[in-house]
This record gives C-alpha cells, sequence and structure tokens, in this order.
C-alpha cells in the first residue's frame, strides 16, 4: 500500500507482508497471478494442452414489479455470434423483481474485430429480452475470464510446497456453465490430502483419480467440438452427452491467444463504429438499454483505483502495439477489453498506448488473449478494483 505512480513511497507506504508455510493451497479462481506463474516456473502445463478460456460478462437488474418470474432459467446460443465464434447467454429471473443476465464469449474468436461488450449489449436488445429489462435499471455489473479448458488443459496440480484446486487448476464444467460445485469438491479432497499427508507429494493424482476429473473427463470433447464451427460442435456435443464421454477420442484445445486471423492494411484503416459489429459478425438491431457505453458499465461495477498507484497491467514492449499489432491485428486490446482500459492515441509525438488502468475491472481478458503475450496482469494495490454487489 502507498506506493506513488513513480515508484516512490507515500506518506501512507505499508510494506507488503512475506507468508511463509510449508505448503499453501492456491485457490485463486481463474488465471489465478501466482498459480499462472508456478505453472511456468515448475512446467506444471508440459503435458496438457494449452489452456483456453472465456469471457463473461454480466449485469443485475432491478426490473418493473411483477415483470420477473422468479426461479424461471433461460439460456442462448448463437446471435449475435457468428458461427465460427463459440458464445451464449443466461437469464436468471429471481425474486424482488431482480434479472440477472449474462454473455460469455469464447476467447478463441478469430475475428480482431470483435467486441464482447458490444455483443452482449446487443443481445439484450433481441426483440425476445428487451421486453424484459425495458423500463428497468441496472443494479451493479461486472466481467471476469472463465477458464474452459477442462480435462485436456488439466495442468499437474501439485509442486513443491503448494498445490492447485478449483479455477486455478482449470475444473469448471463448461457445459454447465460451472465451477463451484468442483470448487467445493477438490476442496474438500484437498483438506483431506493435507491432513493425512501433510505435504503436496500425491496431490495430481489424488484428484485426477476423483469424481471432480470423471466429471471433467466426461464431458472433455464437448467445448473444443465448438473449434469447427456452432453446427459441428451442436452435432457432437449431442453425441458426447447421449455416449457420456465415452467417445474413443479426445479433441484438442489450441491457446486463445493464436487463435486471431490476420487482417490486412486496408482493413486495419477501416475501424467500425464503437456500436457497429464487425463485418465478420452478424448485423446489429438499433441499441437503446442502458448503459450506453463501457464506460457507462465501469460505473456499474463499482471499480475504484487510486490513479497515483504504480499501473498494474505491464506491457512488455509498447512498440509492438504502434507497429506490428496495428498492421497485423489493428489492435485488439481496444475491443477486447470490457472496460475500455486500452487505447491507442495520437499526439504531437505519434502513436501510443495509453492504459487507462483506472477503468479495470480484474477480468484479465487482456492478460489471455493478447495476440503477442506481452499483457501481464498484477495485482494493483489492496483494496483497488471492482466492488460487485450481488453478482
Amino acid at each position: 500500500m502507498g506506493v506513488a505512480r513513480d515508484g516512490s513511497h507515500k506518506p501512507g507506504y505499508t510494506q507488503g507482508i512475506d507468508i511463509r508455510a510449508p505448503l499453501t493451497v492456491l485457490a485463486e479462481g481463474c488465471r489465478g497471478s501466482i498459480s499462472k506463474q508456478l505453472i511456468a516456473r515448475y512446467a506444471l502445463d508440459r503435458d496438457s494442452d494449452p489452456q483456453t478460456y472465456g469471457i463473461g460478462i454480466k449485469e443485475l437488474w432491478q426490473v418493473p414489479a411483477g415483470r420477473a418470474e422468479a426461479g424461471k432459467v433461460m439460456h442462448t446460443l448463437g446471435w449475435p455470434l457468428n458461427t465460427r465464434t463459440y458464445g451464449g447467454s443466461f437469464i436468471y429471473q429471481l425474486d424482488q423483481d431482480r434479472v440477472a443476465i449474462g454473455f460469455v464469449a469464447g476467447l478463441d474468436y478469430a475475428d480482431p474485430r470483435f467486441r464482447p461488450w458490444e455483443a452482449f449489449q446487443q443481445l439484450k436488445n433481441h426483440a425476445l429480452v428487451k421486453p424484459l429489462l425495458d423500463g428497468g435499471t441496472i443494479v451493479s455489473a461486472g466481467a471476469r475470464a472463465l477458464i474452459e479448458g477442462g480435462w485436456q488443459s488439466l495442468p499437474k496440480v501439485e509442486m513443491p510446497g503448494a498445490l492447485l484446486i478449483g479455477d486455478a487448476a482449470g475444473l469448471m464444467n463448461v457445459p454447465k456453465i460451472k465451477g463451484t460445485h468442483q470448487a467445493l469438491r477438490s476442496g474438500m479432497l484437498a483438506a483431506e490430502h493435507v491432513a493425512a499427508t501433510k505435504t503436496s507429494a500425491g496431490w495430481d493424482a489424488k484428484l485426477r483419480a476423483s469424481k471432480v476429473a470423471a466429471e471433467l473427463r466426461k464431458v472433455r470433447n464437448i467445448r473444443p467440438g465448438f473449434n469447427k464451427g456452432l453446427w459441428f460442435g451442436l452435432a457432437n456435443a449431442g453425441w458426447e452427452t447421449v455416449t457420456q464421454g465415452a467417445s474413443p477420442w479426445t479433441l484438442k484445445n489450441h491457446a486463445d491467444w493464436s487463435s486471431y486471423d490476420k487482417i490486412d492494411a486496408a482493413t486495419a484503416a477501416t475501424q467500425p463504429g464503437p456500436n457497429a459489429p464487425s463485418p465478420a459478425q452478424p448485423a446489429y438491431v438499433e441499441r437503446t438499454l442502458a448503459p450506453r457505453d463501457r464506460l457507462a458499465g465501469v460505473y456499474f461495477a463499482a471499480t475504484e483505483h487510486d490513479e497515483d498507484q504504480p499501473i498494474h497491467l505491464k506491457v512488455a514492449d509498447p512498440n509492438i502495439c504502434i507497429t506490428r499489432c496495428i498492421e497485423e491485428y489493428a489492435n485488439p486490446c481496444q475491443r477486447f477489453c470490457p472496460a475500455g482500459v486500452y487505447e491507442i492515441v495520437a499526439d504531437g509525438a505519434g502513436k501510443r498506448l495509453q492504459i487507462n488502468a483506472a477503468n479495470c475491472v480484474h477480468c484479465k481478458t487482456c492478460d489471455i488473449k493478447d495476440p503477442y503475450e506481452i499483457i501481464t496482469w498484477t495485482t494493483p494495490e489492496g483494496g483497488s478494483g471492482p466492488n460487485y454487489q450481488n453478482l
């Protein structure tokens, strides 16, 4: 706490705490900062496929009295996504006339001009969804990456002095869009293991022999099946569901950052407006529901950072952003971020990358989808970030 933007110590500076323990259970959730470093340091993913992710964007609405049917659940697939892009939505009608609506897009999408946040806003304005929300108000909003690799992307979950559980290990069941039960199961199993052995040794074998891993193995081919498009993915999902994952094959996952199609210079120079689809996406409808733009969405996430603290989003080589990335991908960081953190601005010195770190909602999409793997999300000052209410 209390480190200024230039690295100097402010009057309220408090040194960080070193926590030393013989054994640490890492339950950081999706793309955990410590877990990411340790997976790389100990090459825990050496024998597994690359991990793959989705971005989940969610809003909680207060709708007019009597409109919400408490307990009603809706899921959608397809529009406003094209058939090459994996994703869909969920709409949960709650008590007290509240509606939770969310949208998930797989971060293995190929179109560098795709805008997940704008696609979510389009979904809300669909003729079958808008009547539920129209006249209501947003209570809170947020975004978070989802870990989707499953069985074939499961790294080794033990290392000297530490072990991985929950989404830090990648245990979410993607077809169910559910990971809480897997986190609880793995946490209880880890507690038993630690109590019995006092060591991380043997944890990987114990987890893989458990119901946690068995559930992942049963659905292992459903998510990667959509890499071949919507229709193949649906047919494959039906087959895998009927056979309960008994197929003698296991489909492969590929790293999300490497999935972009490159675009030519002429295309890069022609950018669609902030509320327009990329040419590869279906036509958009008129958008009238709140929020008006991504910065308004940041307000509903109640995110807060002291502006006079070091930028927690580290770009290893900003020159790539204004040279190769403009030419090859037209700076997708300006579009995949749901909070408008990244901007390419022009001033007297030419083009440069501007990082609006105070907007960050800690979804970690930039750490995942950057095509050059030069963006690293680090932990900001304690207490900083979004303050999600009832999400």
